[in-house]
């Protein structure tokens, strides 16, 4: 009786020494058994308590460490870890396409590079929608990452977005700004459209990739069409353009790519998983080579963060915002908080002369007729000479603008395509097509030489370059320029140089009625062997 009087005793002792269990002990407290006598359970813990206390520990561990966030220090192994679409086994068509990047192991390279500044944005815009990772290559299917990268659709940017696309998602289109290729903006409407698409085709995310490149339309009706045939309706059994045909297996192939790195011996660069740049609100328009100066950054690595402005400036009426680097961020917000919204620009004080109106001088500053209206407030764009306008004006010459519309359509125009480079004013009724005609050269490689689309709508006025081969089949012609002098005459400049006189207009962009003025500059490509002979 008395051993078990000493038992109890205990036993409440350490009761009450297990009530306030330090927090590593808190498991041994509560699996203590009750099973032993008591005062077995006094005098020695239970040893298969301890034993499960500890297992418990470490279950409990093993469950925080697998559900902790994985830490990653490459974008591209955060994709990789995550990729859900399945994969077909031995599908041709995505073997032939992981054929061709496998043979080419330095086009990811080039990828990687150019994607560097924008994945792990794009990345995060995915993950916070909970969408599939796969996604984030889409942007190497349509464009290969290039921010400025326009197709002969009409699509433009890097997801590559139409501009009746564009529209339906809320990308602004205008003359200052494009916002197919704004970064933050074509990311978020190009994942609103895949979202919109994924639920149109009830989940199958290859249907909505294949709309992705050929629309909805054109994707439902070869659905059903194979279920009017009784066929299989799958992305892999539909009866698409061949593009689309080549698309979904393009991407899929990019993630099998992904998966298997090592056994495909691939050296992707990596990309850094943290944010490249933030978006800043400047809430006015600002002169991006003023907004690069206060990032204390180069003007063109500003314009390649900011690819939807096409001017020399933000546009007027908004998006006021900007992509600046992180490194870069605390300088920029103090140098931005520390300018007032009138020294963000530079103005100019013309004076009108007769014969102006608002496009001619909106033309002659690179800016637009309507801006110059709401700035002078304007009721109308009557303009009388004499009068004084304010016009805003770029801080640096145009041409350190290198990747605004104008320097890059620029420099594509004059990197050599041919032998001899012409000018070509459109005028009503011209098409591409009746153009290459006249010129013997592609239709196609009119458009592209003059960053456009062979879709796109022809205004008269506008200025075409046209590349052509010369038709000599040596080296003799030659490329001259021609000063008019007293008393010559088209017709008599050709017979001296031996060319038509219907060249000497293409050449120049004249027409037959335009009267030559003395010290005016044609250029003639002309043999040299029959001029001299």
């Amino acid at each position: 009786m008395k051993a078990l009087i000493v038992g109890l005793f205990t036993l409440l002792l350490g009761a009450c020494q297990l009530t306030t269990p330090t927090t590593q002990d808190a498991a041994v407290a509560v699996e203590e058994p009750a099973t032993q006598p008591l005062d077995a359970q006094a005098a020695k813990p239970d040893e298969r308590a301890l034993t499960q206390s500890i297992t418990d520990q470490a279950t409990a561990t093993d469950a925080e460490l697998v559900n902790a966030p994985v830490v990653y220090d490459d974008v591209w192994i955060r994709i990789e870890d995550q990729l859900s679409i399945p994969l077909p086994e031995n599908n041709r068509r995505l073997q032939a396409q992981l054929n061709w990047f496998l043979k080419h192991p330095d086009y990811m390279n080039r990828v990687s590079q150019r994607a560097n500044p924008y994945l792990f944005f794009i990345v995060e815009e995915i993950e916070r929608r909970e969408l599939p990772l796969e996604l984030a290559l889409l942007p190497i299917v349509e464009s290969a990452f290039q921010p400025f990268a326009y197709s002969h659709g009409r699509a433009a940017g890097m997801w590559q977005i139409i501009p009746g696309t564009g529209t339906r998602f809320g990308l602004q289109q205008n003359w200052w700004y494009d916002g197919r290729r704004d970064v933050y903006a074509s990311t978020n409407a190009a994942l609103d459209y895949l979202e919109y698409l994924n639920k149109f085709f009830d989940g199958d995310w290859l249907h909505a990739l294949a709309a992705y490149n050929s629309g909805e339309g054109r994707v439902r009706r070869a659905i059903r069409a194979n279920q009017k045939a009784g066929k299989a309706t799958d992305f892999w059994s539909l009866d698409l353009p061949k593009e689309t045909r080549a698309y979904v297996p393009k991407l899929l192939a990019l993630s099998q790519m992904l998966t298997n790195r090592e056994a495909y011996q691939l050296n992707i660069p990596a990309i850094s998983n943290q944010p490249y740049f933030q978006k800043i609100d400047t809430h006015s328009q600002i002169d991006l080579a003023l907004a690069a100066d206060l990032a204390d950054i180069e003007l063109k690595e500003l314009h390649r963060l900011n690819p939807g402005f096409n001017r020399w400036a933000t546009a007027p009426d908004g998006p006021h915002y900007l992509m600046i680097p992180v490194k870069s961020i605390a300088n920029f917000e103090i140098a931005l908080a520390s300018l007032s919204k009138s020294d963000r620009m530079q103005w100019a004080r013309y004076k009108v002369k007769p014969g102006d109106s608002l496009s001619v001088i909106a033309k002659r500053y690179n800016t637009t007729s309507q801006q110059i209206k709401e700035l002078n407030q304007l009721n109308s764009t009557r303009i009388r000479a004499g009068h004084h306008l304010l016009v805003p004006v770029s801080s640096r010459d145009q041409s350190a603008y290198t990747l605004s519309q104008s320097q890059r359509l620029a420099a594509k125009q004059n990197k050599p395509r041919g032998d001899i480079k012409m000018s070509y004013t459109v005028k009503p009724g011209d098409s591409f097509w009746s153009i290459a005609k006249t010129y013997k050269v592609n239709h196609r490689n009119i458009a592209s030489w003059n960053s456009m689309a062979p879709t796109d709508t022809l205004k008269p006025g506008k200025k075409l370059v046209i590349w052509k081969k010369s038709n000599a089949s040596d080296e003799r012609t030659q490329t001259i320029t021609y000063q008019v002098r007293n008393g010559d005459s088209l017709s008599r400049i050709a017979q001296k140089f031996k060319v038509s006189v219907n060249d000497l207009l293409k050449w120049n962009d004249l027409s037959k009625s335009h009267y030559l003025q003395p010290g005016q500059k044609l250029k003639l490509h002309i043999n040299v062997a029959e001029v001299s002979a």
